[in-house]
């Protein structure tokens, strides 16, 4: 799903391994990413058979309607979970939390660098046709809002974007109670939308957190998801979410592991993220600037404030 990629140290051959362990911790960090990616294969691959039982369960109620219909039978039928067809909507994202996530100090940033030391980032694309729009790189994000993985990755998302323009009109809400790493507290793109004067993003949300419809892929963005969210170039096959950048590079699944949110409010999240010392700021805000790396190479360095911080260079 996602590619967690750490650096081995480099020694000349037959030298005497360092009396701290290093390699036995490095190598236990590379087993625990592995694990990891294993983890979330499984989780996703269930999500998907979930959402096919669910489909197949819709296909029958809707072909008993229409039989009941044709012979004039009435039914009467009730929604389960979050209101019927139309599941749990997310609501407006809470002005204190969007306040945290989309202002992180800068002095914060640096002081993260990159994170923690599990954090992956995107992965370049190799022969991909430049992806734009108005004349600015395009970032694509595909995720579904009961997905914990995309729960994670859209912290980091908001505030890689937030640092070249601004989003309106973000939503709050939970990933599915019945996935791994339940309820787990986020954003949504839902109905939002973003402006700046150096990028162009689409943020498209599949389902909401009951695996109810929401937004539908235009032919060509589908076209984009069918073809590199693959092993081939992130690693592992229709894993989420899905994130293009601009044509030139990608990611599938998490920066971090959602488990780090487990159990934390919205609110919770924006108080942590003005501590640099906090699990919660290092993993969001390394993974950001990771993130803000990659957007500077699309955007050449610009802002200069943004691309040239300490924090985005350490991350690179």
């Amino acid at each position: 799903m996602r590619s967690m990629s750490g650096k081995a140290n480099d020694q000349p051959q037959g030298a005497t391994p360092p009396s701290d362990g290093t390699p036995s911790k490095n190598a236990a960090k590379a087993a625990r990413r592995e694990a990891m990616r294993a983890q979330m294969l499984r989780d996703q691959a269930k999500s998907r058979r979930t959402a096919r039982l669910k489909l197949a369960g819709v296909v029958a109620i809707v072909v008993v309607i229409v039989a009941a219909v044709g012979t004039g039978i009435g039914l009467s039928i009730s929604g389960s979970g979050g209101g019927g067809g139309g599941g749990s909507a997310s609501t407006s994202l809470d002005p204190q939390a969007e306040k945290a996530i989309t202002n992180v100090s800068p002095s914060v940033i640096d002081a993260v660098g990159a994170g923690g030391s599990d954090i992956s980032k995107p992965v370049a694309l190799t022969g991909a046709t430049p992806l734009t729009s108005d004349g600015k790189p395009r970032v694509l994000y595909v995720g579904a809002e009961y997905c914990p993985y995309c729960a994670a990755q859209r912290w980091a998302v908001v505030n890689a974007l937030s640092r070249f323009g601004t989003f309106t009109g973000l939503g709050q809400t939970t990933s599915s109670s019945t996935d791994t790493d339940p309820d787990t507290a986020t954003l949504s793109f839902h109905g939002s939308t973003y402006k700046s004067d150096y990028l162009s993003f689409t943020g498209v949300e599949q389902t909401d957190r009951d695996r109810q419809p929401l937004d539908t892929l235009s032919p060509e963005d589908q076209k984009i998801l069918d073809t590199y969210d693959t092993k081939q170039y992130v690693g592992s096959d229709g894993g989420i979410p899905f994130i293009d950048y601009g044509g030139k590079f990608a990611s599938s699944g998490a920066a971090y592991d959602p488990a780090t949110l487990q159990g934390l409010s919205h609110q919770d999240i924006a108080k942590d993220l003005s501590d640099p010392s906090s699990t919660v700021t290092k993993s969001i805000v390394g993974a950001a600037n990771a993130i803000t790396s990659t957007l500077c190479q699309l955007t050449d360095q610009k802002p200069a404030n943004v691309c040239s911080a300490a924090g985005v260079k350490a991350a690179a």
